[in-house]
C-alpha cells in the first residue's frame, strides 16, 4: 500500500524536530500525524492511520531513549531507515519583546539540559519543563506571552511566527539525534542493505556475549551500537540491542547464520541503508552479490 502523500506519524506537532527529521527523510510531500506519545505513533501505524513512525532513539548528549527500544520489540514493526538531524536550538519570542523582559523559558527538558551553559548566566529565569519544543512555541503564539522564550527550532519560529532572539544557545555544537524510519510489513521496500538493527539474549554464563560479538568482528561486521535492557520480570537477563553494519552482504548473512548458534529469543528489528552524510560516498555492493535473505521477525526460541 503506497500513497503520493505518505502519512507519517511523529510524536509530537508540526515543526518539531520529529516533523524536521520528516521531512529531511521523505521530502517535503508528506502528511504529518501528530502523536502525542511515541506509543501513539506505534497505534497509528497498526491502525493503518499512518504509513511510517519517525522516531528518535538515541542523543549525542542525551544518550539513549530507552523506552522506546521497548516499543521496537513489542509492536514488531520493521526498522526501514535512519536519519541523523543536527539539533540547533534558538530561543524565541512573541515580536517585540525584548530579552530582558523575559521571566520564563519553556521547552523539553532534554532541549534545556542541552542549553544549561546558557542558562547559567540568567539565573533570575525560570524554566517550565513541557513535552514537547515546537508546542512551546505555538503556546507562545497562542497565548501571546511577552514573558516568555521558547527553545525550539527555526521551524518553530517561521511556522508560529515568532522572533529568534539568540541563536545556536546548545552547549555543544555538534549534537545530533538519530531518528528511525518504521513502517508496516506491506511497506517494506527491496533494497540493497548495509546495516541492521538485532535484538537477542544470550545464556548467562561467562564470555556468553563475547562470543556473539567475536563472530561479528571475525566476519567483519561493525558493531555500531549496543545497548543492554533487562527483561522485565526477570532476574539478570537481558536484551541486547545491536546495530550492525557491513560492506559485503554475505560478511553479515555468514555472521548472523553464526550466531543464531549462541543466541536466543533473536529477532531482526530492520535491515536498511544506513545513513549517509553530504559528501560521503555508500559502499557499493561486491560484483554478482545478492540480496540477503530478510530475516525480519525471525526468532531463535529456547
Amino acid at each position: 500500500m503506497k500513497h503520493e502523500q505518505p502519512k507519517v506519524a511523529i510524536q509530537g506537532i508540526r515543526a518539531s524536530f520529529h516533523e524536521e527529521a520528516a521531512l529531511k527523510y521523505f521530502g517535503e510531500n508528506i502528511q504529518t500525524i501528530e502523536c502525542s506519545s511515541f506509543k501513539q505513533t506505534f497505534d497509528a501505524l497498526q491502525n493503518k492511520d499512518a504509513d511510517y513512525v519517525v522516531m528518535a532513539i538515541e542523543n549525542s548528549i542525551a544518550g539513549s531513549i530507552l523506552p522506546n527500544y521497548s516499543l521496537l520489540l513489542s509492536y514488531g514493526f520493521p526498522v526501514i531507515g535512519e536519519i541523523y538531524l543536527p539539533i540547533q536550538l534558538h530561543l524565541m519570542a512573541l515580536p517585540g519583546v525584548r530579552f530582558e523582559d523575559v521571566k520564563y523559558v519553556t521547552s523539553h527538558p532534554i532541549a534545556i539540559r542541552q542549553c544549561i551553559d546558557f542558562f547559567d548566566e540568567y539565573p533570575h529565569l525560570q524554566i517550565v519543563e513541557s513535552n514537547d519544543t515546537a508546542a512551546c512555541a505555538k503556546r507562545i503564539r497562542d497565548e501571546q506571552l511577552t514573558d516568555t522564550v521558547a527553545i525550539a527550532n527555526t521551524l518553530a519560529a517561521r511556522l508560529y511566527g515568532l522572533d529568534v532572539l539568540e541563536r545556536r544557545i546548545e552547549s555543544n555544537k555538534k549534537n545530533f539525534t538519530r531518528f528511525l524510519i518504521l513502517t508496516n510489513h506491506e511497506n517494506v521496500e527491496k533494497k540493497q542493505p548495509n546495516k541492521a538493527s538485532l535484538c537477542f539474549q544470550v545464556s548467562n554464563k561467562v564470555g556468553a556475549l563475547a562470543k556473539v560479538l567475536n563472530i561479528f568482528a571475525e566476519e567483519g561486521v561493525n558493531m555500531s551500537k549496543i545497548q543492554s535492557m533487562p527483561v522485565l520480570g526477570k532476574r539478570n537477563e537481558y536484551n541486547f540491542y545491536v546495530d550492525v553494519e557491513w560492506d559485503e552482504a554475505r560478511q553479515y548473512d555468514t555472521a548472523i547464520r553464526q550466531i543464531l548458534k549462541y543466541t536466543h529469543n533473536f529477532n531482526i528489528l530492520g535491515e536498511y541503508q544506513r545513513h549517509i552524510e553530504e559528501g560521503e560516498t555508500a559502499a557499493k555492493p561486491a560484483k554478482n552479490e545478492k540480496v540477503p535473505r530478510t530475516y525480519i521477525n525471525i526468532k531463535k526460541l529456547g
